[in-house]
């Protein structure tokens, strides 16, 4: 019991800690962004359910935090349905309401009756707060840590493997795939990945001889530390730098900025390009994660970092650094998420504006109850799915299988 306690703290306290912490950024940019422009906010709360505690701000905000931390949220003013953008009839209602309540012109302090520009970037703000944080993060990083290139050596190479028969020999260092120079082992590790059953073309320096070797990744069933059981593609390389393969400078605020943003680029560019495998059917989508998948990812980084050194004082800085990085990986995630043109996302409210921007008026009630609808059934179906992927990962239905 004590084991399986000290196992659920592990994975399930870390996991709730983050995600908090990147909710909050997220509704905070919202917040921010909101009360620059005037609008009038009823509450902004950490966590949901019951209160913990509470406290009312002059201009009569209250702040609250909440026993389940879960996340957060901001309460506009006027946030009537579940939209939160009212047609033209429920706008109307609206402002006759407050007007009534409140005197002519107090409606110019409502979310709705801001001009759609300042709607939009008040709803943009939630994600860009999360491109923002994850940059913070990745700044402080870079400059804490510097940047280490590795260069991508090969050490061996697996008999019958895509990479043996293509011709890779130990030794071999890759300097380009399919004519773009690489540096880093995880530039070769992640196009690999995104390339299951595409040949990829590398180009190898032998001993200071150049040669163009064709590979085809295949995917195969691993079992990783921090995502379980997944299928990924492989071409059957391992990778290990000699000496001379390593780099390393300290990068000054500027450049870890500069370095930051390139990660994130990075991030949503391959996010996109995986997302693009799979609706094209190029990818089976084992690599997505639900809160599963993410509690279980907070709780190895939480036992590498651990594990690494016993030394208290190392721990501790091992465990802050490691879980900078994690968490600005999963704020990149969860602003990504919220830009989809799902209605009940942030990008679903900026596709309605949108429309709202080119027909002068809002959408029609009826076709956002039905977008509204549509959206959290496919929000529900890609979460189930990857619950499903993430239980996949465990061996869960392997094991519920075997029990007679």
């Amino acid at each position: 019991m004590t084991g399986f306690l000290g196992q659920a703290l592990l994975y399930i306290v870390p996991f709730l800690l983050v995600l908090t912490f990147i909710v909050t950024i997220h509704e905070l940019g919202h917040f921010l962004v909101a009360r620059a422009f005037g609008v009038k906010i009823d509450r902004f709360s950490i966590g949901f359910g019951r209160t913990i505690a509470a406290r009312t701000d002059r201009r009569g905000t209250e702040w609250r935090l909440a026993w389940l931390p879960l996340g957060g949220y901001v309460k506009f003013a006027g946030d009537l349905d579940a939209s939160s953008v009212p047609d033209q009839a429920g706008l109307a209602e609206l402002r006759q309401r407050v007007v009534a309540e409140n005197g002519a012109g107090a409606e110019r302090d409502y979310f709705h009756f801001k001009p759609i520009w300042q709607r939009a970037l008040i709803v943009a703000a939630g994600p860009a707060a999360n491109f923002l944080l994850a940059t913070v993060l990745f700044t402080i990083l870079f400059s804490v840590i510097g940047e280490q290139i590795v260069a991508p050596r090969v050490a061996v190479v697996a008999p019958g493997s895509p990479a043996a028969a293509a011709g890779f020999l130990p030794g071999d260092r890759i300097t380009a795939i399919n004519g773009r120079p690489v540096e880093e082992q995880a530039e070769v590790t992640q196009t690999v990945i995104m390339s299951a059953g595409d040949p990829l073309r590398f180009s190898v320096d032998r001993a200071g001889r150049r040669l163009e070797l064709v590979a085809t990744p295949q995917r195969q069933l691993e079992n990783d530390e921090l995502s379980g059981r997944v299928r990924v593609a492989r071409i059957g390389l391992a990778l290990q730098p000699l000496r001379e393969d390593y780099r390393f400078r300290r990068l000054n605020p500027l450049e870890a900025a500069g370095k930051g943003a390139e990660m994130i680029g990075t991030t949503v560019g391959t996010t996109g390009t995986y997302i693009g495998r799979i609706f094209t059917g190029k990818e089976s989508g084992d690599l997505l994660s639900g809160p599963i998948g993410i509690a279980r990812a907070a709780g190895g980084v939480t036992r590498q970092a651990v594990a690494a050194n016993p030394d208290p004082g190392y721990i501790a800085a091992n465990l802050a650094l490691t879980f900078l990085q994690f968490a600005a990986i999963v704020s990149i995630g969860i602003g990504i998420v919220n830009l989809l043109p799902i209605p009940v996302l942030d990008g679903g409210h900026l596709l309605f504006y949108g429309y709202e921007a080119v027909a002068r008026r809002p959408v029609p009630a009826r076709v956002q109850e039905a977008g509204y609808r549509v959206g959290l059934a496919l929000l529900a179906g890609l979460m189930l799915f990857a619950t499903w992927n993430d239980l996949q990962k465990l061996s869960l239905f392997k094991f519920l299988g075997g029990l007679a």
